[in-house]
Order: C-alpha cells, then structure tokens, then sequence
C-alpha cells in the first residue's frame, strides 16, 4: 500500500503526490471517503488521477492510498442476472445499504460472499493443468453453467481438489502445485479490466448470430464473434432495436452496457429485462443477462470505463465456450465522457473537441470481438453491436466516422424511415455487412436460394430508389409497366419483408425459416410478373390478385412453427399469375 495526497482538484481529474511506488492505472481510495480513483498519468512527482465517483467538496491535503494493483473485474459465480454500475458494483445491494440514492464511498463487493453454490469438480488430484482449465462446473442458472476456470496466468499440477457440495466463492476449492509452490485458489479471480484475456487461437466467421430481424439476418447479416454499430438520430429506434437483438439473438450470454444513456431509458430497461421471458426457453431472460447502468449523471469517468468492465464479463463467458453478445448503448456518450476527461487533463483537442487517442480508443474495444479457440480447446464468441448517437443524425461526425474502420457491419437508421412509422429504420441503402460472403455458407447449406433472393430483392429496392426521383418529377403513372412492377414489389419488400412489429407476439421474431420463405413468395411474384409482363400481359391485371393483400399481412399472421402456410400462400400466387395467363391467350 502506498499513501500520498491531493494537492491539485479539475473535477474528476485531481493530482497527487507522494505515490512514486504506485504504478500506471493503480486502482487509488481518494480522500477522506475513499472514494475510487485511477492513476491515469505520472509527471514527475505528481500522479494524475481520474476519480469514478462524484468528489464535490474534496480537498487538496487529503489522503491518497494506493493498492498497487489494477482497476479490476471480479469474475466467478454471481455474475448473472445481476446489474453493476460502471466500475462493477452491484447497485441492487447497493440500494439496500443507502436507499434509492447511492452514498459517496459506499462500498460493497461485486459477487455474493455469503451465497453457496453447489460445485462438482471435473479435475482429479494429480491432473496437470495449463492456464484457462476447467476445474468444474456450477449449475447457476437453469439456464446456464458457470465453468471454474483456472485463471490464465497459472499451469501446475492439482495436489488437492474438494469433493462435489456446496460452497461459498470465498472458500478454497483446489490448490496447484506451481515452479513457485503451492497456491490455492477459490471460485472467482480477478482480472484487469483494460487487458484482454489470453487464447490460443482467432478463427474466422462462419455462423450468423441469428436475430430474428428479418432486414438484419437477410440482408445486413452479423456472424458471431463480428462486430456491428447502430448509429441514429434521437427517436430513430437505437436502444429498441439493443433490446430486440438482446432478446430474440441466439448469443447464449447478453451483456447490456447502458453507457451514459437517460436515467428514465436505462431505468426502462432496468425495469424491463428482470420481466422479460426468454422465448426460447420459457425462463426469465436475466438467468443470462448482465446489466451494467451507468447513466449520464451519474460520474463521467465510470462512464469511460464500463464498457471495459462490461466486454472483460463477456470474455470471461467466452472462456467458457458461449458465445456472447455484447450491447453498448451508447458508443458517443463513451467518447463523450474520453472528451471530458481529455479536456481536464488540458490535452491537445483533436475533431471535434475529440481526443486524438479516440480512434485507438474505440480500435481496443471493437477488436476485443472475436470467435476464438480459447486455451481450454473450446470454442467461443464475443459480438460487439454498439449504438452511436450523432448529434442532429449527422453520420460524418466524428464518432461514426472512427467507428466505420473497427466494424464489418454497419446498420444506419433513419430519420426518414422513423418519422414514416417505419421500424426497425434500418436504411437498406446506407447500411451494409461485410460478412455476408462469411455466413453465405451457412445459409446456402440450408436455403440453396438465399444469396441469389437476398440480392435480388435488394437490385430491386436500388432500383425503386433511382425510379422515386423520376415519380417525383412526373408521378407514378406515367412509367412503362416494367418499372410500375420495380415499385409494387418494393413496396412488397419494404412493408411485407423488411418492417417488423417488436410488439406483435407473431412479428417479433421471424425464424430463418420464416424469412427465407416469406421472400421466396415476394420475390416469385416479381419474377412470374416480370415474365407475364414481356408477354404482353398488363400489370393491373397480376397486381390485382387475391394473394397480394395475404403477402402483405403474411408477417403478422404465420407463425413461425407454421410456415407451411407461406409454401401453401406461394401455390395460391402462382396458380392465380397462371390462371391470368391462360386466359390472356
């Protein structure tokens, strides 16, 4: 432990002396009350600090403890259904030390000392272990099993394991005998949130993390382990769209980083996710859910570094062979809070305001997505998908444009689409996704037709978009009844296809199956109708069949264990394109 003290208070930024035994980015109890701080800087003598709680009415001449170690996440059993703050304390137990207002230098630990778990080791005395080990296994929810890990800085051989029960994470589960000598070693460990944990192996993208969105998965897909940004006006749709991908992907682990968001959104959502039932399963989604609310009043500095603490959790579950997906919501009020600081620590200001260092930055925290071989032999994923909220929705902004370079995936919403009630507002022309070639695989190996519908439909939707500036100058009907059919199938698409209702308890979520078929029906009525009209045959006569208002409600009313009714839908369209045909010779 190491003392000095303030001489010098910018806000969260303070410098002290009196630490030249302290390291870079020691975690520090600052004043009086101990409140947590970082040590960012060293100039000489003096040590710049960055403080994670409000520290109105501190003083120069007060106590600076330093514990020589790094700001750090507490990883084992707890983690799950539980809400954190930014730098990981656990604001339900929290609530009950200091009621709905939490005090300064209140204190607590991130997981349950007290709780006990039941524990079956999956290693014997005598076993030897490499770093990231499985030494056994907890049932933590019905939903998932937490894997005991040994931490990835250890090998050595067991010499002592305790037998299957139960036990608190404090209790010594194993000891391994080191080059060093023995050590033992409990259910959780600590590890630096700013360091990212070890494998062996980054593979490449093959599997699409599935959302049930049928704009994204189809035509703007994600693979697991890839990583996406939702930027968008205020009121475009961001944080619903999170919270649809939150709880309809097929990720096995969400973690939901409400980063500098309102106080009433994150409470919405605070709110929310502990009702919420996994559809999958019929269990509540918080048995594998972490939130961690860090709202904009509360201190600007626990807002920088949340989304560490947050994808540090996620590779902890990656380590355990999940896949994981992490939301940050959102990415700007993060490098809002790096502008702040910066400006305190009276560094050279870059776009914006911006610190140089923010496309480093926002690099370290993309690139931390992955699918690896972890350094147990699993296999395992993080998907990172953060929100970015431009000011005015001004997608050249600085924030945006850095973000473009760290991701493959990009969703614009837009204000346009929104205004129109038009949800989720993914715009199909601005947006796009680097990893459709990675997935083609996949869905090729299930749905032969995929790629070809999938860019088809969207030459369609680039096609009605050239056509609109034509309409606007002389109206839809004075075009040939080639491009009048453009038009009629991109509203098809765009209404039928692409909207969603996140409240329908049908249209929410739409199963592969669902998607590939309900295109599949869109897109033969555009090319039957293409064919009948090269013969001659008007196109008020194919848009006027009985199928077309049943395509338009198709999303609303076939359940996604029932699309048999879409292959029956598709019979019925044709037999009616075919009958017109017959009785036009």
């Amino acid at each position: 432990m190491v003392q000095g003290k303030i001489i010098n208070i910018n806000g969260p930024i303070i410098k002290a002396t009196g630490l030249n035994d302290a390291g870079m980015l020691d975690v520090v109890e600052v004043g009086s009350e101990g409140l947590i701080g970082e040590i960012i800087r060293f100039n000489g003598e003096i040590a710049t600090i960055q403080v994670y709680e409000d520290n109105s009415g501190m003083k120069p001449g007060e106590p600076v403890i330093s514990h020589r170690r790094a700001l750090s996440v507490e990883l084992g059993p707890g983690l799950l259904g539980n809400i954190y703050d930014g730098i990981q304390r656990p604001l339900i137990d929290l609530q009950d030390l200091s009621g709905p207002f939490m005090k300064r230098g209140e204190k607590t630990t991130a997981l349950d000392r007290e709780k006990k778990w039941f524990f079956t080791p999956t290693v014997k005395k005598g076993n030897k272990l490499k770093a990231g080990d499985i030494i056994g296994e907890i049932q933590e929810t019905q939903l998932i099993k937490t894997k005991i890990l040994l931490p990835p800085t250890y090998s050595g051989t067991i010499s002592y394991i305790v037998k299957e029960g139960e036990y608190k994470i404090t209790d010594t589960i194993y000891t391994l005998e080191t080059k060093d000598g023995k050590e033992n070693f409990t259910m959780f460990h600590v590890w630096p949130s700013r360091v990212a944990r070890p494998y062996q192996e980054k593979l490449g993208m093959a599997t699409p993390l599935i959302t049930g969105m049928r704009i994204i998965d189809t035509f703007f897909p994600i693979s697991k382990g890839g990583t996406s940004a939702v930027p968008g006006a205020f009121g475009t749709g961001k944080t619903m769209t999170q919270h649809s991908l939150a709880k309809w992907s097929d990720a096995d682990i969400i973690v939901y980083v409400g980063c500098g968001e309102r106080g009433n959104e994150m409470t919405e959502v605070l709110n929310d996710f502990p009702k919420l039932i996994d559809p999958k399963t019929g269990r509540p989604l918080m048995e594998r859910t972490i939130l961690i609310a860090n709202t904009s009043n509360m201190p600007v500095a626990a807002r920088e570094v949340s989304i560490y603490t947050g994808v540090t959790i996620a590779e902890y579950f990656r380590d355990m062979g999940y896949d994981v997906a992490i939301m940050a919501d959102s990415t700007s009020r993060w490098a809002e809070a790096l502008r702040e600081l910066s400006g305190r620590l009276e560094e050279m200001p870059a776009e914006e305001g911006f610190p140089a260092y923010l496309p480093t930055r926002l690099a370290e925290f993309y690139e931390r997505a992955s699918r690896v071989k972890n350094l147990n032999g699993s296999l395992g994923s993080i998907s990172i998908i953060g929100a970015v909220s431009p000011p005015g929705g001004d997608f050249s902004e600085p924030v945006v444009q850095h973000t473009k370079r760290f991701i493959r995936c990009f969703w614009g919403l837009s204000k346009e689409l929104a205004n129109a009630r038009h949800f989720p507002s993914i715009d199909w022309l601005g947006s796009y996704s680097e990893y459709i070639p990675d997935v083609e695989a996949w869905w090729s190996n299930k749905y032969p037709e995929w790629r070809k519908l999938r860019d088809d439909a969207m030459e369609v939707m680039s096609r009605e978009d050239k056509l609109q500036q034509i309409v606007k100058l002389v109206g839809p009907d004075a075009l040939p009844d080639s491009q009048k059919l453009i038009l009629r199938s991109a509203e098809l698409i765009k209404n039928a296809f692409m909207q969603q209702n996140a409240f329908d308890d049908i249209d929410m979520y739409a199963s592969p199956d669902k998607q590939v078929k309900l295109l599949k029906v869109i897109m033969e009525f555009y090319y039957r109708s293409t064919e009948l009209l090269s013969k001659g045959i008007p196109l008020v006569k194919l848009s006027g069949i009985k199928s077309i208002p049943l395509i338009m409600r198709a999303r609303l009313s076939v359940e996604n264990d029932k699309v048999e009714k879409l292959d029956v839908l598709l019979q019925q369209m044709v037999g009616e394109l075919e009958e017109i045909e017959r009785s036009s010779k």
